[in-house]
């Protein structure tokens, strides 16, 4: 057993074990709640000051659109399966999925926003980091991906928001 199998099965060992744990990690994996957040947030920018909130409010809609389109093209390219389309005992808490597995567009929309705002927001990296740590762990505890698709996710992602971020920053225009 390679060592990607062999963590997502520790990691998804623990599902089903704990309703709080079980709870806890569907939420961290739910994209409504994520984009709750950055709604929420981005509303409170954009009162702070509106042109700034609305360019970056665009600018992450963008990436994560750009992201979430990349990561189904490798998705589709590489064919990786799901861990619970191939590995028997898995612990499924929410459906399988009915494409592939790498990258999880999850890990991939999560980075990018992460790292768009905790560059262009210093100050919000201790809410994003763990934010996307946990969802890239409840995505492995749920079973729907191995750790590797969640890194990989979250490579991909980092260099959307970075890459946006440096797009952005070098317009003068924008005063950012």
């Amino acid at each position: 057993m390679d060592w990607d199998t062999a963590v997502f099965y520790v990691v998804n060992g623990w599902a089903g074990q704990s309703a709080a744990l079980d709870w806890l990690m569907l939420q961290c994996s739910s994209a409504r709640n994520l984009i709750l957040l950055i709604v929420a947030f981005l509303a409170w920018r954009a009162w702070l000051d509106w042109r700034h909130g609305l360019l970056v409010t665009s600018v992450l809609g963008v990436s994560i659109g750009v992201g979430d389109f990349v990561g189904a093209q490798l998705k589709f390219w590489i064919a990786r399966p799901r861990p619970c389309q191939v590995l028997p005992e898995v612990h499924e808490l929410t459906g399988c999925g009915a494409v592939f597995s790498l990258p999880s567009n999850h890990a991939v929309n999560t980075a990018t926003a992460a790292a768009l705002l905790g560059i262009l927001f210093p100050s919000t990296r201790w809410v994003a980091a763990p934010l996307l740590l946990f969802g890239g762990i409840s995505r492995v505890y749920l079973g729907a991906h191995y750790p590797t698709d969640v890194l990989v996710g979250w490579c991909i992602g980092g260099l959307l928001g970075a890459t946006a971020w440096y797009l952005i920053a070098k317009k003068p225009w924008l005063n950012l």
